[in-house]
């Protein structure tokens, strides 16, 4: 890739998502260091980013646009509305613009914008902070195909993405979205229980993540469905066998089902306020 053809790319919010999707841009070589800028009301966030990432700040959001093709929204839901007005006249069609606003629909953006606007609505989560981000994306007004490409790219910087109509993005909230929440759960849950039956705390702890690290990651490498690899944990009559009749007479399948269920019509709840 030319220095001429990299990507220019500008964030409007320079939080810890800003950042954490910066560095994976400058470090994939998606793009480079001198091709990235921010923006923010906060100055120890625009110092924060530029520490972190060797990229610019930027003084203004109207910077923004003009240095920069793609444009990421990654401020506060409630501050999305301030912005669209702030920046409203100096978008345009060259202008690719990406929102990681939880809980704003394309709509809000293409209202105040234009429905020419080539928009993307994105759904990312936190682990996107250590590279291992699993993110769904939505295409609104004039967005391509290769826009769409182009998204799927830049997210993948930071983990897996795939693009999904926007009905399906509060669903995502409630599996990806909320998800590493219920699994941090289930960690400490598992290290609860080495404790119990006589481990040190650390040492339970570290085990129990590693273990929902590499089982997860088993499902990734294999394509293997989790019940096929389950069976081939599971022997008969053993202790794994054991372990899993606990848990459904617990009822974890179920509690995870319902939380799903429950952060994704939260979510659905949020949106319409």
């Amino acid at each position: 890739m030319t220095e001429q053809s990299l990507s220019r790319v500008g964030f409007i919010g320079s939080g810890r998502m800003a950042t954490a999707l910066a560095g994976g841009l400058i470090s994939s070589g998606f793009t480079t260091k001198d091709h990235v800028c921010a923006s923010d009301t906060y100055e120890a966030a625009r110092q924060k980013f530029v520490q972190e990432t060797g990229a610019r700040s930027v003084s203004s959001n109207q910077l923004v646009l003009e240095q920069s093709e793609i444009i990421i929204l990654s401020v506060k839901p409630q501050q999305i509305p301030d912005v669209l007005r702030e920046i409203k006249s100096a978008v345009t069609t060259q202008h690719l613009l990406i929102s990681i606003a939880a809980g704003c629909p394309l709509a809000l953006f293409l209202d105040t914008l234009g429905k020419s606007t080539r928009m993307i609505r994105v759904m990312p989560n936190t682990p996107c902070l250590v590279k291992q981000g699993a993110s769904a994306f939505a295409r609104g007004g004039q967005a391509s195909t290769e826009d769409a490409q182009l998204v799927e790219t830049l997210l993948s910087t930071v983990g897996i993405a795939f693009e999904v109509p926007e009905s399906q993005l509060d669903a995502v909230t409630g599996l990806s979205g909320s998800g590493p929440a219920y699994i941090y759960q289930v960690i400490e849950a598992l290290s609860d229980g080495g404790v119990r039956v006589g481990l040190p705390r650390h040492i339970a702890t570290q085990l129990a993540a590693q273990t929902v690290k590499g089982a997860a990651e088993m499902v990734l490498q294999t394509g293997e469905h989790p019940g096929t690899l389950k069976d081939a944990v599971t022997s008969p009559g053993g202790t794994t066998i054991a372990g899993i009749h606990a848990l459904e007479a617990g009822g974890l399948r179920n509690s995870l089902m319902n939380a799903v269920s429950a952060a994704t019509n939260r979510s659905i709840e949020l949106g319409k306020g």
